[in-house]
């Protein structure tokens, strides 16, 4: 710190010692202060000064064929071109496994009547499937989708994704959720903005290349997220995705799924009667 000298600078610096004393207003105290973490855990919050997100856009590359039945919760690729699906609405929900491409599932499982599907990930050797508002979690065997267990969750369930280790939930806010695999207990929290200000709604999740990918609810854009910091790095615009579906009930964008293979990523939405595969560039 340099020394300031002189009589006239001495209300200056008093000044600036009563200023710096005070509570600061930075976005990561804003955050903390909305949402308290659970009890013995924390919330990582972002660095005050961070650079503006990347602007891209969604560029179609191919596009398959989709059930446009499907309200669209989550969207999962594995090896093989196969692809599992958790659909919501109450009386609808379920998931389903199906090839690329095809509208009708090799297997599909039915969630009761009064559970509404949402997020849906892969750890391990099990499949994931959140519920929105019901409290509970199914876990599944992927190969036929058999019912392996049902867990508590705590709060809402919107999006679902896995870094490999943890599972990593978002609730529509601006927080997200790392969570053990087994157990689905809030180990950590994050913060999630975008130039500084809580970046909410967030909803399906996917991880890709040690990024988080989210749709934002609402919107024909995703957000590509350092897991570390929290902060938005890359903004995308979709919107020309809309332009190409001719499925009348299609609603919003809703369902991300990262083809490791070919390094691009399946994009479909609620009742959308396409998939679209696509890259992202400026």
């Amino acid at each position: 710190m340099r020394r300031i000298a002189g009589p006239r600078f001495a209300l200056w610096a008093v000044t600036l010692v009563i200023a710096s004393a005070g509570p600061s207003i930075g976005c990561s105290e804003r955050a903390s202060e909305e949402v308290a973490p659970p009890a013995g855990k924390s919330v990582s919050h972002v660095p005050r000064h961070s650079a503006s997100p990347k602007r891209l856009v969604a560029r179609v590359v191919a596009t398959w064929d989709h059930d446009a039945t499907a309200y669209t919760q989550g969207l999962l690729w594995t090896e093989g071109d196969v692809l599992f699906e958790s659909r919501g609405t109450y009386g609808e929900s379920g998931v389903s496994r199906f090839a690329l491409g095809s509208v009708v599932a090799e297997r599909d499982a039915r969630l009761d009547d009064d559970l509404f599907g949402e997020g849906l990930a892969l750890v391990g050797d099990h499949l994931v499937q959140l519920t929105w508002k019901e409290g509970v979690a199914l876990t599944y065997r992927p190969r036929d989708l058999a019912l392996l267990d049902r867990l508590p969750f705590a709060g809402e369930g919107w999006g679902l994704t896995s870094d490999g280790h943890q599972l990593i939930s978002s609730d529509g806010s601006h927080l997200l959720s790392f969570r053990d695999p087994d157990t689905l207990t809030v180990e950590r929290r994050l913060a999630v903005t975008k130039d500084g200000a809580p970046q909410d709604r967030l909803n399906e999740l996917e991880w890709a290349e040690g990024s988080i990918y989210a749709n934002v609810y609402q919107t024909d854009q995703l957000v590509e997220i350092d897991p570390a910091t929290g902060q938005v790095t890359a903004v995308i615009d979709a919107r020309e995705l809309h332009t190409r579906l001719g499925e009348p009930r299609a609603e919003v964008l809703n369902g991300i799924a990262y083809r490791r293979s070919t390094g691009t990523f399946l994009l479909t939405g609620k009742y959308w009667d396409r998939i679209f595969e696509v890259r992202f560039e400026p």
